[in-house]
């Protein structure tokens, strides 16, 4: 068969993206829409019921439609590095330069700003009200701030004499349920704070942690040198332990019933532990490291982006854990992709939002 006689060759070579294909010469993903933020961004994607928001290292936080139009645009004049905290009809965003906007979800309007905060370098947390969020600064102190004014509601000083060595690039993003923000502080540890007051309800000496994961009151947690433990939220009681590489890369995901860690050396994979007992069930090979976390579609697919510079995105097939297909867009996949319905749509880290149609796998 010639080229031309196949549909799915050359595809949308104008997008810069490549469809490299298990499934024949049927199309598994047709290219939806693509927009610029017109800078670098490492901040992540803020899910939407009709699109997507994010920031960039211009400043500007950006609403997308799911058609990839432009809702609206707020110039905030400096790097934000984190993703944006959803508030319902609201959102809180912070910039490295100390700045701390709550913007209307409807039109991006500024309904408050703080100046000379700490650097935003975590991601801000809400809690299930929108009532309060809770801010960890760069040399591990913590503040809940009241979201309808931005006052301080409780601020706890940074741990330890002397203070941390303030984070370059940030903590990983804090989790929040049952009453208590659970923070990983570096070589502070890992603490669970009551979110009334700040009051420290269990501490466990875990450093260099890359992320952590909440299903029902159980906490999942990865580090650098390879392991992923299972701790109980309430108490930080370890329920399990396992090292299933000497080093990982990204933090935990809970996806299809499963724990899924991104391996770091000189093979990146992708691994599956239960989430009972920590037994690895599956093992995938990738092209590059996952630094981020992964996202089901259906029950089918599960999508895998990977921080190279071919930025693949890749679908796992889940009844064999078997590459489906990828998508390639050509620029690191450092964030975990949204999904809305069969469409997926991703950031990459030159900034531009890139968005795919799938279709459902063949038996």
């Amino acid at each position: 068969m010639s080229s031309r006689a196949c549909p799915c060759t050359p595809l949308l070579p104008a997008l810069a993206l490549t469809l490299v294909a298990a499934m024949g010469c049927r199309e598994p993903a047709t290219s939806d829409f693509r927009h610029s933020t017109d800078a670098s961004s490492r901040a992540g994607l803020v899910a939407l019921p009709d699109g997507v928001l994010t920031a960039n290292e211009a400043g500007t936080v950006v609403r997308l439609e799911r058609t990839g139009q432009v809702s609206w645009r707020a110039a905030l004049d400096r790097e934000v590095a984190t993703r944006p905290a959803l508030l319902g009809d609201s959102v809180i965003a912070g910039t490295v330069g100390g700045d701390l906007v709550r913007l209307s979800l409807a039109d991006g309007a500024v309904q408050w700003r703080l100046t000379g905060e700490p650097p935003v370098l975590t991601a801000p947390v809400a809690d299930a009200e929108g009532k309060f969020v809770f801010l960890v600064a760069p040399d591990g102190s913590v503040r809940s701030l009241f979201t309808d004014t931005g006052k301080t509601d409780w601020e706890r000083p940074p741990p330890g004499k002397p203070e941390p060595t303030a984070a370059p690039r940030g903590f990983p993003v804090p989790v929040l349920q049952d009453g208590l923000l659970v923070v990983a502080l570096g070589d502070a540890g890992l603490m669970a704070l009551a979110t009334q007051d700040g009051a420290k309800r269990w501490q466990r000496d875990l450093r260099d942690v890359l992320g952590m994961s909440l299903w029902r009151d159980t906490l999942y947690v990865s580090t650098r040198q390879g392991h992923v433990l299972a701790l109980r939220l309430g108490d930080g009681t370890s329920l399990w332990e396992q090292a299933p590489a000497e080093a990982l890369s990204s933090p935990p995901s809970l996806a299809l019933g499963t724990v899924w860690v991104g391996t770091a050396g000189k093979v990146s994979a992708l691994v599956g532990l239960s989430p009972s007992d920590g037994k690895e069930v599956a093992r995938v090979t990738l092209p590059d490291p996952l630094v981020s976390e992964v996202t089901p579609v259906r029950e089918d697919l599960l999508l895998v982006p990977t921080s190279g510079r071919q930025g693949r995105l890749i679908a796992l097939n889940t009844r064999t854990w078997a590459q489906a297909f990828s998508v390639r867009a050509d620029t690191p996949l450092r964030t975990r992709p949204v999904v809305l319905g069969d469409q997926v749509i991703v950031l990459g880290l030159d900034g531009r939002v890139l968005s795919w149609r799938l279709r459902k796998t063949d038996p």
